[in-house]
């Protein structure tokens, strides 16, 4: 989403990005962003609550109309549930990590540091790649 906002912005059409994944969307740089703290594939939300997507927008606009510099990500005040339970279903321990905060204040996720080589599951999957299959 990220690297098509930036493709957009440079043809000239002004973007924002709502996201629930701030590590993912500050690697790719946005030109703005608006963060909430839902669980992936609920970026706007529960299915069927209009009022709570409404809000979400509302907030996400207001927040874009205060970015003055480029590649900021601002959070929209909006999550899942109060107490973050859904975070810790989510994960595969069972456990939110406490760990690092983002800039949002909302808590780190338990994935794997990014590195910049690749990584495969299988060895025919890092061939396959290299020979360009």
């Amino acid at each position: 989403m990220g690297l098509v906002a930036r493709a957009l912005e440079a043809a000239g059409v002004p973007t924002l990005c709502l996201t629930s994944a701030y590590s993912i969307t500050a690697s790719v740089n946005p030109p703005r962003a608006a963060f909430s703290d839902l669980p992936l594939g609920h970026t706007v939300g529960r299915p069927h609550e209009p009022e709570f997507q409404r809000d979400l927008l509302r907030r996400a606009f207001r927040a874009a109309e205060a970015m003055d510099e480029p590649g900021t990500i601002a959070p929209t005040g909006v999550a899942w549930d109060v107490n973050g339970s859904w975070k810790r279903r989510a994960t595969p321990t069972g456990v939110e990590t406490e760990a690092a905060e983002s800039k949002s204040g909302a808590r780190s996720d338990t994935r794997n540091e990014r590195v910049d080589i690749p990584q495969y599951q299988y060895e025919s999957d890092r061939l396959a790649a290299e020979s360009g299959a």
